[in-house]
C-alpha cells in the first residue's frame, strides 16, 4: 500500500511578496457561499484561475476558506503553476505560505512534474 503526503512549494518567495487583493476566479457547475463562515464551496467541473500566483487548477470540488486563506481541492485534482504540475486526489493550497499539501487515493501516488533548468549547474 502506497500512501504519500507531499509538501509542495512551487515558489514561496513569490507567495510572500504577492500584491494584495488579487482575483482568484472559481468556475463550477454549482457554488455556495456562506457569509457567516467565509467558506465558498464549488462542485462539479471546478476550474480555478489565480493569475497573481500563475496558478490554474481543476478538480471535482473545491472549498475556499477566505478567513484562513486556504484552498482545498478534492477529486482528480490537477494543478499547473509556472509550468510545474501536480496530480492528486486531495490537495490543500496554503496561500500565505505558497505551499501545497497533496494526498493520493488509497494505493495510489501523487504525481509531480517539475521544470528543471539545466543551465544552473553548468
Amino acid at each position: 500500500m502506497i500512501n504519500i503526503l507531499t509538501n509542495f512549494d512551487f515558489n514561496q518567495a513569490k507567495a510572500q511578496s504577492a500584491i494584495p487583493k488579487q482575483p482568484l476566479t472559481v468556475r463550477s457547475d454549482v457554488q455556495e457561499a456562506n457569509s457567516e463562515t467565509g467558506v465558498i464551496t464549488a462542485r462539479g467541473n471546478v476550474y480555478i484561475n489565480y493569475p497573481a500566483r500563475d496558478l490554474q487548477a481543476t478538480s471535482a470540488q473545491a472549498q475556499y476558506f477566505s478567513r484562513e486563506r486556504r484552498l482545498v481541492l478534492n477529486g482528480n485534482v490537477y494543478v499547473l503553476q509556472e509550468g510545474n504540475t501536480m496530480r492528486a486526489e486531495t490537495m490543500t493550497y496554503l496561500i500565505d505560505e505558497g505551499r501545497f499539501i497533496a494526498t493520493p487515493e488509497t494505493k495510489q501516488q501523487v504525481e509531480s512534474v517539475y521544470l528543471v533548468d539545466e543551465t544552473e549547474n553548468k
